[in-house]
């Protein structure tokens, strides 16, 4: 049994679409919860597997309203292109808990917030271009499963 818990969240949001998309994938990937801030997600048709029953959405109005919100010794991981962001392949990915918060792509996370995360972290792209922001989110917490089940493996045996 694993111990710890994540979140993840899109911050300035520019389209339900992507909140419906990433909340699916976090379902998927185990989430505690997903949340967006600033903007409110509206329930779609598409949602075939009924997320809102398996994955609660918080919305948070503004960056300190979230951060004054979340789980005791829970550490906000921006998700950026930065000059300070680390490469998500040479990361561990080890936090036991944490909060992912992901930029919309036409705008990312403007500096003031990005001083508010513990770390951030870049997915490295051959071009130096922005992701969609619900396919940057499923490879941040497909990268979690992955490096995060390496280590129970590794640990058992």
């Amino acid at each position: 049994m694993s111990r710890g818990f994540f979140a993840i969240g899109i911050y300035g949001c520019k389209t339900e679409t992507n909140v419906g998309t990433l909340w699916r994938s976090a379902t998927l990937y185990g989430a505690a919860f997903v949340f967006t801030v600033g903007r409110r997600y509206q329930r779609q048709s598409t949602d075939t597997p009924k997320t809102p029953m398996h994955t609660p959405l918080f919305h948070f109005s503004t960056v300190d309203d979230l951060v004054e919100h979340l789980p005791w010794s829970t550490p906000l991981i921006g998700v950026e292109l930065d000059q300070r962001s680390k490469p998500l392949s040479q990361h561990s990915n080890n936090w036991e808990r944490c909060a992912y918060l992901l930029g919309a792509e036409d705008r990312g996370l403007p500096a003031d917030v990005l001083d508010k995360c513990h770390s951030i972290l870049q997915i490295e792209t051959p071009k130096p271009q922005s992701l969609n922001v619900a396919v940057a989110g499923s490879i941040v917490l497909y990268d979690r499963h992955v490096k995060r089940s390496s280590t129970r493996l590794e640990l058992a045996s």
